[in-house]
């Protein structure tokens, strides 16, 4: 605050010297500076002098005058400044400005009526001169009464005949009046007169607007495009505004219409479906991808991204979406994925998407054989980019293992470890090893493997190996044949090899054999993760909160309240939940590995700007 006054004052001071220097070219040099400074530094007898007898030598300089009658007031000698204000008027009846000056000094005379009778006067005196009236206006402004001011150049408007002379600035009057439907109105009224102001309209309406704003905006976009169909830039505001909405499609339905009215090649339709996915609306994203894909051809500079960001968006909707995909869905994301390898063929440019088919039919379609044929296929291919045949080598052991192929697997796992010795991808092979023995019920390896792994360079895996580390040391004290964590690893295997049922009754079997056990949470724990993968909601919520309630000591708590966070902030969209979960992680778990990714996402749910 102090600053802000300093710098304020440092910008007044820095106006007056340049109202110094402008005074200099006017005949009045050393007069006029010695009498501005003396009125900056407080001497206003001395300032009532000098300005005085400026005003005799130039008798209708509004300066002179009104720092003349202001030095007047600060030396409380309202009867003589009265009588200047009054011999002034006299002198010059159609000067607007000299009314302003007039009634201000009637008005610290505590006079406020016969104030507001003189500020009428100023208003019917505006002159046919563009700048005087601006003038007039801002002194208006300048003492906060800004219907005058709108008064002014309303009057301004009749004197010149233009009704469309003064929109921008009639729209900011009614911004700082908080009188939004005249604000959008002046506003688009200025951005017709000149289409170039949107980006800084759009600005203040960022700047100002609360959200049911926009609706208002909206309302008067669509009966201004019914006026001037032809009018580009009120469709492309429009589109902007249903973005700030978060109104995807119908942003979408505005960037279609305007991409066939100016013929355009689809770049802002293919923006809208780069927003649209970024903010995990898949249903727009899709379409958005699709327009251009079926509309503009093969030919069109966007078309093959958006062939890839289509897949992208489809597969991430099968993924992230809250309720279960159908099966004819599923067919339908395949025979995408089929067309498009068709269509571009099976090579270094299409790796990543055969990848990605691959996971498809493994892990949703639940077709194992035909992964692994896909990933069989792909790592033949020659030249493909050594990350790109790691990461399919990967997955390929992955689905090996889900068939029950040990050796397999962990050849293919062993082959990335030994190409990416030093690399996130070798951490990557190691984990997946380590995780294999684990399965198999080699705890001790595994256990000392995992060790290893909490210094990886992925926050991820070190995570992940973090707590297989510690869970495998639990719960294996003083048991030296661990049977209740051999169940669980089966269970666990059955899981990842897609068996939900069969896994869920193998963990049912842990809580009735091993009724004291202290595996339990981890039971629960891992039921909860089946559910959520099955996007059981219903099912999975109350055993997180089971786990939050009854074993807050244990180490899946934390693990619990974080996925739980996650459940009601992507896949319910119920935010408030959500960011009083993550709160608590970081709050009460705050040497949890989830406490900063917690406290990230609580901030961004509080709308803070993260950098």
């Amino acid at each position: 605050m102090l600053y802000t006054g300093f710098l304020f004052a440092r910008m007044r001071k820095s106006f007056h010297l340049f109202l110094i220097l402008l005074l200099a070219g006017t005949g009045f040099s050393q007069d006029a500076r010695l009498a501005e400074q003396y009125f900056q530094d407080g001497e206003y007898e001395k300032a009532a002098v000098l300005f005085n007898k400026l005003l005799d030598q130039n008798k209708s300089n509004n300066y002179f005058f009104n720092r003349l009658t202001e030095s007047l007031i600060y030396q409380d000698k309202m009867s003589e400044a009265e009588a200047i204000a009054k011999k002034q008027l006299k002198s010059f009846p159609d000067d607007a400005a000299n009314y302003v000056v007039y009634g201000t000094l009637l008005e610290k005379k505590g006079e406020p009526k016969l104030a507001e009778e003189q500020f009428l006067k100023a208003i019917e005196k505006v002159p046919h001169d563009r700048g005087k009236i601006t003038s007039l206006a801002g002194s208006f402004i300048n003492m906060s009464k800004y219907d005058l001011a709108i008064e002014v150049y309303e009057k301004g408007m009749k004197v010149f005949n233009d009704q469309n002379m003064f929109p921008y600035l009639l729209a900011d009057m009614y911004r700082r009046k908080g009188d939004v439907p005249k604000m959008i109105q002046y506003y688009l009224i200025s951005l017709d007169a000149d289409p170039q102001r949107s980006v800084p309209i759009q600005s203040i309406f960022q700047r100002n607007f609360q959200p049911s704003d926009y609706t208002e905006l909206q309302k008067q976009l669509y009966a201004a495009i019914q006026k001037k169909p032809a009018a580009v830039h009120y469709p492309e505001l429009l589109q902007w505004a249903m973005l700030q909405v978060k109104d995807y499609a119908g942003a979408l339905r505005q960037a279609r219409a305007l991409d066939k009215m100016l013929d355009e090649n689809g770049s802002r339709i293919f923006q809208i479906g780069q927003i649209a996915k970024s903010a995990q609306e898949w249903d727009p994203a899709i379409r958005a991808f699709e327009y251009i894909t079926k509309e503009k051809g093969p030919q069109n500079s966007f078309y093959i991204e958006s062939k890839k960001e289509g897949l992208a968006c489809k597969r991430n909707k099968i993924k992230l979406s809250a309720s279960p995909t159908s099966q004819q869905e599923l067919m339908e994301v395949e025979q995408d994925y089929e067309t498009f390898i068709n269509e571009f063929g099976k090579n270094r440019n299409s790796a990543v998407l055969i990848i990605e088919y691959a996971e498809l039919e493994a892990l949703h379609l639940n077709n194992i054989p035909k992964a692994i044929r896909i990933l069989d296929e792909l790592i033949n291919i020659p030249n493909l980019q050594r990350p790109v045949l790691a990461q399919a080598k990967l997955n390929l052991g992955d689905y090996y293992l889900i068939q029950g192929e040990i050796w397999e697997s962990t050849l293919l796992y062993s082959q990335v470890d030994k190409a990416f010795k030093e690399d996130q991808l070798g951490e990557e092979a190691r984990f997946r090893n380590a995780r294999l023995s684990y399965f198999n019920g080699d705890f001790t390896w595994a256990q000392k493997q995992f060790d290893i792994l909490k210094a990886a360079t992925s926050r991820y895996i070190s995570n992940d190996a973090i707590d297989l580390s510690v869970f495998i040391l639990d719960n294996m004290k003083g048991d030296s044949v661990a049977e209740a964590l051999q169940y669980f690893a089966q269970a666990e295997l059955l899981a990842f090899q897609n068996k939900f049922e069969e896994s869920l009754d193998k963990l049912d079997s842990i809580l009735y054999v091993f009724p004291e056990h202290d595996i339990h949470d981890d039971v629960l724990y891992q039921k909860a993760k089946i559910y959520r993968q099955l996007k059981q909601w219903d099912k999975a919520i109350p055993i997180y909160e089971t786990i939050m309630e009854k074993y807050q000591e244990g180490i899946r708590c934390d693990n619990a309240i974080f996925e739980l966070a996650e459940i009601y902030d992507f896949q319910l969209k119920e935010k408030e939940k959500a960011k009083e979960l993550y709160e608590k992680i970081f709050i009460d778990f705050s040497n949890s590995t989830f406490a900063v990714e917690a406290r990230k996402r609580f901030r961004v749910l509080r709308g803070d700007k993260i950098q």
